[in-house]
Parts: structure tokens; sequence; C-alpha cells
């Protein structure tokens, strides 16, 4: 059972020569006594004639789509008029000899068309994703994913990183996402966490002298799924010694410039744009703006500061802002679309949408008979009013107005293009850095600050000195990866010196010092013994894989994905533990009705 070829290599080179190949049946026609087999492999397709006349072929008439066979037989030319110029070996079928049949496939659950698989209900073709990953469409998926891990690992090498496994199996941590928990039978009431990340792994193996770390690190969080969120994932997870941030953005942009080339053929001009994070607030009402289109947002704090329309003027009173921006041509929407705006600003604690059309040679809206003519002139002037636009306002404070007004905004950029008023070309890749994040959030519910990104963030060193005093206007070395609005990671410089972690837990952070002991004590502790200057960051493979295969779900380049609920329907996970199971790890089930609540 060797093949001589796969199925998209035979051309009119190799007519007169006997060839076995072996793969599923594509497709079976019957032409005039003849049978007409497309044989596929994950390569191509090769076309295959029976003569079912012959005693040998006796079985032919029981093949089915995506039976398995082995074919052996002489390449011979295809008449000229069923020549198939979409195929690689349209110019040659094989005359079959030999035929052996390895596995008949039962009737389909679905067709295997991409077409016509993927009007298919995805849990049907998660239930049989073995089928679903024969479709051309998903192994080209799959494929791409490669290319892009391949090439990382490969640019990475090249630049002296050394890649090192680290592991699954961490401690569980006060901070960041809900954790997968692991109980230790050979520890009772103990129990692993799944790492959400390497992270604290990596600034040891910087500690530890290796100075260039990598890893396809898997990933874990025990967190509610949606289309760009998985379980488990895969992180492109890198540590470097001895640099600052501008070593860590060449570095990345050279790789990803790389991961394009060679799996679009897609040339990216570096250096990619450095934004602030207040910037991208403030202009686009997100830490991750798309900018392949306008609608920027524009601030008229001052020109609303004493206006007759006290939701503005209060607001301003109050410390807040008044922001707006121009959705150029949407006075067309309807009463539709404007609730969904509106539900959208709600969604985002907002109490409803201000707005202003302008159509009909007139100004309209509810608020319109609060504004002066000036007020209106700023308006007309800034945001270069015309007729057929609408204005979207939001007041209050600063940040949540900037997140009102970024959802409405990329709300409104779907309308546009759906009404053909907006172009966003396929191959418009819009790289940018944000950067210079706060470093502390405070949190009002705990009454507390937390870590932007996570307690390991080093300050920007100009601002060390106000760490204690003003913790919210400390700047973190922190930045972001952003791509046509969509994260595809964050990294930071870190913290290396023992006082400044241990002040930045303890004191800003407010943890518990027996926390802190028990959970970073040995961090705190390595910090002592020569720990140099280092930073990183992490890049989700699984969302570059998305991007360059076209697609809005990760789930597509993921060889066996979760569902929303997080089950596997293929292999029915999760499923339930025996009672001696649960007994071995010290645990009794408190679950009712087989596992649910």
């Amino acid at each position: 059972m060797k093949r001589s070829h796969k199925c998209n290599e035979l051309d009119t080179s190799h007519v007169g020569q006997n060839v076995r190949l072996i793969g599923w049946v594509q497709s079976i026609r019957d032409h005039g006594g003849l049978l007409f087999v497309d044989l596929r492999d994950r390569e191509g397709i090769t076309q295959i004639v029976f003569d079912p006349k012959l005693e040998k072929f006796r079985d032919v008439h029981s093949l089915r789509d995506e039976s398995v066979i082995e074919v052996g037989g002489t390449v011979t030319r295809r008449p000229l008029e069923t020549v198939n110029p979409r195929l690689a070996t349209g110019e040659v079928e094989v005359l079959a000899d030999e035929l052996t049949i390895h596995n008949l496939c039962e009737p389909l659950p679905f067709p295997m068309e991409d077409s016509k698989a993927e009007q298919v209900s995805e849990d049907l073709r998660l239930t049989y994703r073995y089928l679903d990953l024969r479709r051309k469409n998903s192994y080209h998926r799959l494929f791409l994913r490669h290319i892009a891990a391949r090439t990382a690992r490969n640019y990475l090498d090249e630049n002296g990183f050394l890649e090192v496994e680290v592991p699954y199996l961490f401690k569980t941590t006060p901070e960041g996402a809900r954790e997968f928990l692991v109980p230790s039978r050979l520890n009772p009431g103990c129990a692993y966490a799944l790492a959400q990340s390497p992270q604290q792994y990596k600034q040891m193996l910087m500690v530890a002298g290796i100075e260039r770390y990598y890893s396809l690190a898997r990933c874990f969080r025990d967190e509610d799924l949606r289309a760009d969120r998985q379980p488990e994932f895969t992180q492109i997870d890198l540590e470097m010694s001895f640099i600052d941030r501008e070593d860590i953005y060449a570095l990345v942009e050279g790789m990803l410039a790389r991961i394009w080339k060679n799996t679009l053929g897609v040339d990216l001009k570096t250096p990619f744009l450095r934004m602030p994070f207040r910037d991208a607030m403030n202009d686009y009402g997100s830490d991750k703006p798309d900018m392949r289109f306008p609608m920027r947002i524009h601030d008229f704090t001052d020109a609303f500061r004493s206006s007759a329309f006290k939701v503005f003027a209060q607001s301003v009173a109050d410390g807040g802002v008044v922001k707006a921006f121009n959705a150029k041509g949407l006075a067309i929407l309807s009463q539709g679309e404007m609730k969904q705006l509106e539900d959208a600003a709600r969604a985002m604690g907002a109490k409803g949408l201000a707005f202003i059309k302008a159509e009909d040679g007139q100004w309209k809206s509810p608020i319109l008979k609060f504004l002066s003519e000036a007020e209106k002139g700023c308006l007309r002037s800034e945001l270069g009013v015309e007729e057929g636009d609408i204005l979207f306002f939001a007041a209050g404070k600063w940040e949540n107005s900037c997140n009102i007004l970024g959802r409405v905004r990329l709300e409104c950029r779907d309308i546009a293009v759906k009404y053909g008023l907006l172009s966003i070309p396929n191959n418009a890749f819009n790289f940018l850095w944000v950067v210079d994040f706060p470093l502390m959030t405070f949190d009002g519910e705990r009454n507390r600050y937390v870590a932007t990104h996570h307690p390991f963030t080093a300050p920007v060193p100009e601002d060390l000195p106000i760490l204690a005093s003003h913790p919210h206007a400390v700047r973190g070395q922190h930045y972001d990866i952003v791509l046509n609005g969509m994260e595809l990671g964050g990294g930071s410089i870190r913290i290396h010196r023992f006082d400044v972690q241990e002040k930045v837990l303890k004191d800003i952070l407010k943890i518990d010092g027996d926390v802190v002991d028990s959970r970073f004590g040995y961090m705190l502790r390595a910090f002592k013994y020569g720990a140099p200057p280092h930073g990183g960051i992490a890049l989700g493979l699984d969302r570059i894989g998305a991007i360059i295969c076209g697609t809005s779900s990760i789930r597509d380049v993921l060889a066996f994905p979760k569902t929303q609920k997080g089950q596997d329907l293929m292999c029915q996970s999760p499923s339930i533990p025996t009672e001696k199971q649960w007994c071995d790890l010290f645990i009794k089930s408190t679950a009712v009705q087989h596992g649910k609540d």
C-alpha cells in the first residue's frame, strides 16, 4: 500500500506510466458505461476511469462518496473536449487496472462541498468534525495556520531564541481571569491551575540567564466563550533580556511581516504606527482602534461648557467631557437601526444617544432647540457636516464617553458597509502599536487599584518617583499590537527589581502580605539573585490564523474547537467522572441531575 504519486502531481509528462494512487472518493459519474471517479487526497484531485464490465471491477458500483480506495493504472491524456483547466491534473486521467476498497463510507450527515457544508449548522459539523476537516476550506485554514506557526518558529530561531517548554500545571493566582483547577490526588486538598499564560515561568527563565525564550504556548482560561475566545488557545510567547520597548517593536514587526509574506504574499509596511492609549481612546473610542475607515471622534468639551443644553453643561461642570463624531451619509438610518445604535450605547452605560441629522436642507434633532448658533457653527466646521450626515454625541466621564462612542462608531461602520456607503478592502491591514497605557486603574467596587495589564508590568522610568503618591498617573511600559480593531497580542517591559515589585503588589495593589508571599514569594526571592532587565509579548496564534484565513471565528482555524458552552461535541466532553474518580481526588460533587445545576 504505497502510492507512487499524490493526487495533484500527474500531468502530461506522466502519460504512459503506471501509477498507484490512494485517497477518498470525491464524486462518481456514470458516462456511457464507464465510471469516472474523482479521487482526492489532501493535495488535490485526479480523475480515475473504470470499466465496470471487467470482472475485477465488479465492486466499483458499491462505491459511495468519501469511501477510501487504492487504484493502480496507466496515465492517459484526456480527450481535448474533457480537459479541466481548473485542476492541476486536468489534462490527464488514470485508466484503472487495479482497485482496492479500503473502507466504504456510510451515508454522509451533511454535504461535503464547501458552499453547501457551510450552510449546515455548526453544531452538526463539529459533531462530525473529522468529516468537516476533510473539506478543502477546512484543510486550507489549518495549512495556513501551520505556515504561520512554522514561520514564527524559523524567524525566532534566526534571531537567537531558544524554544523552551514550560509546565501547563501551575499554581492559582489572585489576579487575572478565572482559572481551570486540577485537583491533586497526591496532595489531598490541593489543586493546580492550568496556566493562563507562561508569564511567571518565562520571567524565571530570564532570571536563569536564557536571555531569549519562545514557545508556542498552550494557555487556559475558564471564561464565557464567544467567536474569538476558547477555553484553550495558543500564543506565540516570547521574552528577552537586556532590551527595551523599541527592540520588542522591531522584532515583532519583522515576524509579522514574514508571516504575512509567507502566507498571503503581502508585503507589510514597517515600522507600524505608534499611538498612545489616550489618543486611541480620544480619537476612536477604543484601545484597539479600527483605522480602516474615518468617523473620528472629536472633543467639544470647551464648546459646550456654558451650553443651554443642561446635559452637556452639567457633564462638563462635573469634570466630564462632551464628544461627538460624524457618521457620513447615515442620516438614512431606519428607526430600527437607530434603536440598534441606542441599545449599543446603553450597553456601554449611556442613558440615551443624542444625535443631529442633516437632511432635507436642515438639521433635525430633539436637542437642537437647546444649541446656540455658535455651538452649531462649531459642530459644522469641526465635523465637516454635509447633507445626509448624522452626528452622535456622548457626555459624561471621559472613559465612559469614549467607550460609548467607540461602540456606536463600530456599529455605524457595519451599517455603512451594508448600505454600500463604506468599502473596506479585504487586503487592508492597518497595524499599530497602542502604547503608554496607565499602569493602574482604580476599581471602585473593590476600592483599590488593579493592574491595567498585569502586576509585573514596569512603570515608565520617569514616572517611577510618583508611583506611591499618584499611581493613577503612572504610565506602564505596556504595549498592544492591534490590527483592524482586533488585539493580536500584548506585552510589557517587566519589573525586575525586588523593591519595586514588592511595593506594587503590597502597597499599590493592596494584596495581603501573606498572599503575596505564598503566591509570588519565589519570584520576589528570585529578583534578589541578579535578575536582568527583561520584557516580552504574547501574540494569539489562533487570531493571526483567523485573520490570514479571512474568517471571523478562531474556531475555524482550530482542529477540534469547543462550542460556546465549552463542549467538544465530537468527543462529548466534558463528561461526568465516576464516584471513584471523585473519591480518589478527595472531592464530593455537589452537582445534581448528572452534573447540571
